[in-house]
């Protein structure tokens, strides 16, 4: 939503973001950040069913707990869909960075979107909240 929580220590701010916040009741969170990772950190993609990052350290463990953290704070807040960061090993909705620091992509979500999705909450990557907008509009005539 705009705060500096990438691992580059900079923000994915959306154009949109007023837009967003009159549509919709906003619950920010970083599952990454909440899971203890620091800002900056080293980039990390899912391989194998784990989270390393590019010098090789596992990381899995931090992207669970920030995911079950954030599901939590989600579910409390009554959520029902959620906005997430494409691609992402945490965020990623329908595909993530392939575990090889290549810049390719496969299918699949990344840890906080997998558990979202099993919880029953619906997510959408970032690159979809026009249509997010478009929705909620449309939904109140």
């Amino acid at each position: 939503m705009g705060e500096p929580c990438t691992y580059r220590g900079g923000h994915h701010r959306l154009d949109c973001l007023a837009q967003l916040e009159a549509a919709f009741d906003l619950v920010p969170f970083c599952p990454e950040t909440a899971g203890g990772l620091p800002v900056p950190r080293d980039p990390a993609e899912i391989s194998g069913g784990r989270v390393m990052s590019c010098a090789g350290e596992d990381v899995t463990d931090a992207f669970v707990r920030g995911a079950g953290s954030c599901l939590a704070y989600a579910l409390d807040a009554g959520c029902t869909h959620a906005l997430l960061k494409g691609k992402s090993p945490s965020c990623g909705c329908g595909s993530v960075y392939d575990g090889t620091f290549s810049g390719r992509l496969v299918a699949g979500d990344g840890i906080t979107a997998a558990l979202f999705k099993k919880a029953g909450i619906e997510v959408f990557p970032d690159t979809k909240a026009r249509m997010l907008i478009e929705a909620a509009s449309t939904a109140r005539g």
